[in-house]
This record gives C-alpha cells, structure tokens and sequence, in this order.
C-alpha cells in the first residue's frame, strides 16, 4: 500500500501490517513523499511497480481520464458499506463512467472561523448562532464584513482566493457536468456567479491581500487581528492553533453562507494490477469503519466521512472557547451538496484563481481578468484536445 505522511494512523496500519481482520492477508504499508501523484502516475504508465492499495488525495479526479486503470470497487462488493459514509463524499468517488474506483477517506466540511473578540469590539453579531444567523447569503457575509472593517479596521479574509474558492465548494454546480459539457460557459453559472461574489469583496476592500506563500504575514494577521476570518475546513482547526496559539479562546466557528462546502479529504484505490482485490477491500471497509475512523481522528486528526464515528469522538480543548468543533463540522458535513469535479477542472482552475489575484492586488480590470480566464481555459483544453 501506498499512502502519504499522516493520511492514515500508524496504529491501525500496524494492526493491518500483522493480518488485515478476517483474512489472511497482511499490509505492508510504505510512505512516499511529496511527489505522490508523479510516482503513482510514472508506475500506472510504466506497467511496473504499481502497489495493490493506494491512497488518492482530493484531486481523485485527476485520474478519471485513466479510471481504467483502477478496479470498480462496487463490482467486489464495496457498496455493502455504502450507507456508512456521508452520501456526498461517496459519490466524490464515482467516476464519469458511473464506476466506483476512490473509496472514501477522510473530509474536509467547511465553516466561517472568526474572531469573536474582534467582532464584539466591533458591535457585531458574535456568537456563532447570531453570526450564522447574519450571513445566510454571501450578499450578508460582505454587508457584514463592511461593517467589520469600518467599525474595527479589520479585513474578512486574508485573500480573495478564499472568497472564490469557498463559494464553488459549497456549490451543487461546478466547473463541467459529467458529460464534460463546460458549465462554467453559461451565463449565471456557480462560477460565474463565484467571480461576482469574489470582486464584490475585492472592490469593498475587505481581503487582506495576503498572498497565500507568505504563510507568516497570514498568521501574523489572525494572530494579531488585522484579519478576523477565514473559511476553512475542519482540518483548519489545528492549523488555527498551531499557526496563532496566543488567540485561544478568541476564534468561534459560524455557518458560511448558504450551505457548507468541502475542502480536502482523500481516497484510497485499488489498480487494475491488484494481486488480491478481495482482501485489499476488505483492508478498506475495515480502516474506514466507524469505530476505526473515530480512532484516526484522536490518532492524526483525519475527520471521519462516517456520520456514526462521532458518537465515539468527544472534544475537551478550549481554543474555541466552549465551542465544540466536532460537533459543528459533523453537522455542517450533513449539508455540504453532492457535486460533480472533472479531470478538466482540475487543470483550468488555477486560470480562474490566478486571475482573481490579479483583480485584488494589482488592480487589473475585472471583465478584462475574466475574459483572460476564459482564454487561458480554453488554451489548457484545447492543447488536450477537449473541445468546448
């Protein structure tokens, strides 16, 4: 089995190294690096070296042009487990075929994290309910955030990337359908609609314009106040920690507009070459059972894609005051929509995100950065002969 650093808990992985339960089997479970997906993509083509499990991170889709390659797990039986896990992050593992090749891992349901104090200083609505209960819609999150910024002198996110990003991953709609026809063309679609939302913020002056690779002046802007949000995944709650350990007590977590979205979670898969595809499964249903997943999370903190896991799972820190964050993102994952992520959009994204960093920190003309968006997207496509 192949998998990355902190993707699975050493305690279970040594229990599977000595039998995978109820065979006869065992896991030797190796750890590749940074470079996953090149290694995993090299050995697929090479025919050579390929293990019998691998873990997939969230870019599974990344694959589907190649699911061939990877054995449908519903043929060996997987959909036995199906009513375990959150129906959305199963159907993240479908490909476009209508085959089950990416068993699902851990998840990652979104929130809006924010400075409580900040907010209360400000004589804004700050406990979680009356937050959430102010920003239904992204039309409320911005009046809210102009408010924070005149009242306080603070910013809403640290960059716009955030804005435009969590819009789309709590969207039904996407990028393309599963017959590849390109959404993201149409007039008022979610991405679209996602640019508006982001250059609406962009042009009230309420990111930070903090780019993204200087991880130390973001800190340093939740740290200090200077930035009171962000929406970020169950997952960000540690970074939170580790990343501003003198605001403990300070951060709440409240609904983000409209719904919850997802942002991470992987996949495990089995390749085509698999030398005993029974077993292997039976490795997958077994780490990723309820109990076994609520063990991962306490083990390296992977939030289980099993609703039953949480009634295993109890929180006692204090970084979020008496707030519980286990219990928050286990209810905001019954939200987050089923959507569709095609191969494509995983290579024409960037346009759109790299654009929307031109539009807040070099002031260039939104409708010319949309339009350069699209042409970059439809250069990407074209050169992979996709027609659109």
């Amino acid at each position: 089995m192949w998998y990355w650093n902190r993707s699975a808990s050493p305690e279970l992985l040594d229990q599977a190294s000595s039998a995978i339960p109820g065979t006869d089997k065992h896991v030797r479970a190796d750890v590749i690096g940074t470079n996953f997906d090149t290694k995993l993509r090299t050995s697929l083509a090479g025919k050579a070296y390929i293990p019998d499990i691998t873990y997939i991170n969230s870019n599974n889709a990344l694959y589907f042009t190649n699911e061939d390659l990877f054995l449908d797990l519903d043929e060996l039986g997987a959909d036995a487990v199906k009513s375990d896990f959150y129906e959305w992050k199963w159907e993240l593992g479908i490909t476009p075929k209508g085959r089950f090749c990416f068993f699902p891992l851990d998840i990652g349901p979104t929130g809006f994290f924010y400075r409580q104090d900040v907010f209360e200083d400000a004589g804004l609505p700050s406990s979680p309910e009356d937050v959430s209960a102010a920003i239904t819609t992204w039309e409320d999150w911005i009046a809210l955030g102009a408010e924070l910024k005149d009242s306080a002198g603070s910013f809403l996110v640290n960059d716009a990337q955030n804005i435009f990003e969590g819009y789309l991953n709590s969207s039904p709609e996407r990028y393309f359908d599963t017959d590849d026809n390109a959404l993201y063309l149409e007039d008022g679609s979610a991405v679209r609609r996602a640019w508006d939302v982001t250059i609406t913020a962009i042009e009230a002056g309420l990111t930070a314009k903090i780019p993204r690779d200087r991880g130390t002046d973001q800190n340093a802007a939740w740290s200090s106040g200077r930035t009171a949000g962000n929406i970020g995944a169950a997952w960000w709650t540690q970074i939170l920690a580790e990343s501003a350990p003198d605001t403990e007590g300070s951060w709440r977590i409240a609904s983000q507009p409209v719904r919850a979205g997802n942002n991470g979670g992987s996949f495990a898969a089995l390749p085509h070459t698999c030398k005993d595809p029974e077993a292997a499964l039976a490795f997958l249903t077994w780490i990723n059972s309820p109990s076994n997943q609520a063990l991962a999370y306490e083990d390296v903190q992977l939030f289980p894609s099993t609703p039953d896991s949480f009634t295993d799972l109890s929180y006692s820190g204090t970084f979020f005051g008496d707030q519980d964050p286990l219990d928050f993102f286990s209810t905001a994952a019954e939200t987050v929509p089923t959507s569709f992520i095609s191969a494509w959009e995983t290579m024409i994204g960037g346009s759109f995100t790299f654009e929307i960093a031109n539009v807040e920190t070099t002031g260039k003309d939104p409708d010319q950065a949309w339009a350069d968006a699209l042409s970059q997207a439809e250069r990407v496509l074209t050169k992979r002969g996709v027609e659109v």
